[in-house]
């Protein structure tokens, strides 16, 4: 479905393109467009160390897309909040003027307690991308868990820090085997449509697509896609897409069009610092503790949760343990951060009448990434914007859809890239381990072959079609697939499994999961609007019912 919008100055754009929910698309999103958002807000919550001895009414375990939500509607009811979070504020300039690193110079912003990156693409035309950093707690985890790596933002924002901003929701025919116990209808009708809209999220204008030196890449990958028989659809994003054609035009700095993304974006994206995070700071009543970790949680003699926490530096060394007491606690540390807690304060007999589904139903979301040798006269352009805006729907024959992804080097590579998620059955599982004192994830590399199988049914008929080969120089030495990572980590704590339908868990009143974790390993696209719309759903009955 297709809408005008109206541009400041009164006129009309009317390509600009609204979706709305329950369409049937994939792409069946309830969009604000980007010319139209404005956070309510523009200031984050008060980064407020929380005291030992402290009593509060609602403790928020991770600051991402869960844990935003739970903070600004709990606060919105009146309700005193505070968030820990194990990352930075990131709401300080580096030497350099701005708060995040680029792209292509990481350094000591850039990765979470590592001595030497860990770049998603590992090679470039024959050469080693890594390099040794400073360790320092930076913006990306790269958690190296067994035989996956899994990527996560860390600090106040969490995911929302370092993705793409690819806002999608899934279509309504496959949310049945997404979220079987929640009620398709509302979500489409109602939490959808709010999480989009609080979300901020737009699509590019595609008249300006088709004339943009910045998406040439894309409309190569819409070209390949469609000759093969394959649907380009447009996809919804957080970026100021107004901000994005003012970067092509140079009245703005540079963000998206300097490469800016896996180590945070410096102007255009509407990360949760300018949107949920923003209108909890509105409030008053919400507060934040960066470089804080929850140890433990456990019952309290005189009701509520004794909760541990340590405060570290940002080496990662622990300055501080601080013991608080809360009410109610909301564990929303993303899937890996909320099972590996779960897991072991069952394991260890803090929380011992969790029940035997904590930690299981993990999933990668069906992460695999490719990349292909285009001939010569097939350019995809030396400037690419960091942030994709279209896709390659192969979901219902091939069970794959994959993003028309950048390769922003500032060099012509002739490549296009892509993401794809995958229709997966594979799930994993955390496990305590009582020698090594950690959660173990039992995920195997070998099960990643029935991504790619899902994948090259689209890239295996598009290279026959046009006559190329696959990249092999992207992940390693004659290496094809990115099968190492993911960027989508889901499951953990399953809805209507290890908690009640709306995020309660089994055993203890008064606890919550309300993050990626109760999502069961596959979203059929990117996950993070799903995450919030079903945190939406589940917040709205638990201050209902609860509160």
């Amino acid at each position: 479905m297709s809408g005008s919008t109206t541009r400041a100055n009164g006129s009309k754009n009317v390509s600009r393109r609204t979706f709305i929910a329950g369409t049937g698309s994939i792409l069946g999103v309830a969009a604000l467009s980007g010319r139209a958002f404005a956070a309510e807000a523009s200031v984050t919550p008060a980064a407020a160390p929380i005291d030992s001895g402290a009593h509060v009414p609602a403790l928020v375990v991770g600051t991402g897309y869960g844990g935003s939500v739970a903070a600004l509607r709990l606060a919105q009811a009146g309700v005193d909040v505070h968030m820990i979070e194990m990352g930075m504020a990131w709401d300080t300039p580096g030497s350099d003027g701005k708060i995040f690193a680029n792209t292509t110079s990481p350094d000591v912003r850039s990765y979470w307690l590592r001595t030497r990156t860990k770049q998603p693409i590992s090679n470039f035309l024959g050469y080693p991308l890594d390099k040794d950093v400073p360790r320092h707690t930076g913006i990306l985890d790269a958690e190296e868990m067994g035989q996956i790596i899994v990527y996560q933002g860390r600090g106040v924002g969490g995911g929302s820090l370092v993705n793409g901003g690819m806002a999608v929701t899934p279509r309504r025919e496959n949310f049945g085997a997404i979220l079987p116990s929640v009620d398709a209808a509302e979500m489409y009708g109602t939490y959808y449509p709010r999480a989009n809209a609080t979300l901020g999220v737009g699509t590019v204008d595609p008249a300006w697509f088709e004339s943009a030196e910045c998406y040439q890449f894309a409309r190569v990958g819409r070209k390949h896609a469609e000759r093969s028989g394959f649907p380009f659809v447009f996809v919804p994003d957080v970026y100021d897409w107004d901000y994005m054609e003012k970067e092509a035009a140079g009245t703005v700095p540079r963000s998206a069009l300097a490469g800016e993304i896996l180590y945070g974006n410096n102007y255009g994206k509407k990360s949760l610092q300018k949107t949920y995070l923003a209108q909890a700071g509105a409030t008053g009543k919400v507060a934040i503790s960066p470089l804080h970790k929850v140890t433990s949680v456990a019952p309290a003699a005189g009701g509520g949760y004794t909760v541990v926490i340590d405060q570290i530096d940002t080496t990662g060394t622990t300055t501080a343990t601080k013991t608080v007491t809360a009410d109610k606690v909301f564990f929303a540390a993303g899937s890996v951060g909320t099972s590996k807690l779960l897991v072991q304060l069952k394991a260890t007999g803090a929380l011992p009448a969790l029940n035997a589904e904590i930690g299981k139903g993990w999933g990668d979301n069906g992460n695999v990434m490719c990349g292909r040798a285009n001939h010569m006269w097939d350019p995809t352009g030396k400037l690419q914007a960091s942030i994709p805006c279209g896709g390659i729907d192969n979901w219902t024959a091939g069970g794959a859809f994959a993003e028309v992804a950048p390769l922003p080097t500032g060099i012509e590579t002739y490549a296009s890239f892509y993401l794809s998620i995958t229709n997966t059955p594979h799930r994993a599982e955390f496990t305590w381990n009582p020698q090594t004192g950690r959660a173990d994830l039992n995920w195997q590399t070998a099960w990643k072959q029935t991504s790619i199988d899902m994948a090259r049914t689209i890239f295996d008929k598009i290279n026959a079609k046009e006559g190329t080969i696959y990249r092999t120089d992207l992940f390693g030495a004659y290496k094809i697939w990115g099968d190492h990572l993911t960027y989508h980590p889901l499951g953990g704590a399953v809805l209507n499994k290890a908690t009640d339908n709306y995020g309660r868990l089994y055993g203890y009143s008064g606890l919550y999961v309300i993050d990626g974790s109760l999502i069961p390993g596959n979203t059929s696209v990117n996950p993070f609007v799903t995450i919030t719309a079903l945190a939406e759903r589940n917040i709205e009955k638990i201050i209902a019912t609860d509160l």
